[in-house]
């Protein structure tokens, strides 16, 4: 076996690497250094992470995270039919409009209910 075949192979995985490590390294040798209280504290999950456990926490920070994942999976669905609509024809278009009626409904329920308002 030839290594020459392997080139093309070593190139892109080199060039990958480089195009994932060197931003990060010029932004750490160049990129200010100007730590502060509220930068250096922990935060996670829209509240303190260091209080007491039994505290109560606001749940609609979690409904809005799972409604976005929610319709962010419903959306991509989009991309394929997109792609392919002319191969699926007529059926595969209304069978699209179904999905998206659904969709629709879905969302209209859940503005109707509040669990898109933020306070």
């Amino acid at each position: 076996m030839n290594l020459a075949e392997y080139l093309p192979v070593i190139l892109f995985i080199l060039v990958g690497a480089a195009v994932g490590v060197a931003p990060q390294v010029l932004g750490f040798i160049l990129g200010p250094n100007r730590p502060d209280a509220a930068k250096q504290s922990p935060y996670e999950c829209g509240f303190e992470a260091f209080e007491d456990a039994r505290m109560k926490f606001d749940v609609r920070y979690y409904l809005v995270a799972i409604l976005f994942i929610l319709f962010d999976l419903e959306i991509a669905f989009l991309f394929p039919w997109a792609v392919a609509l002319h191969d699926i024809g007529a059926s595969g278009f209304w069978a699209m409009m179904v999905f998206l009626a659904i969709l629709v409904v879905g969302f209209a329920y859940e503005w109707k209910k509040g669990a898109l308002d933020w306070e």
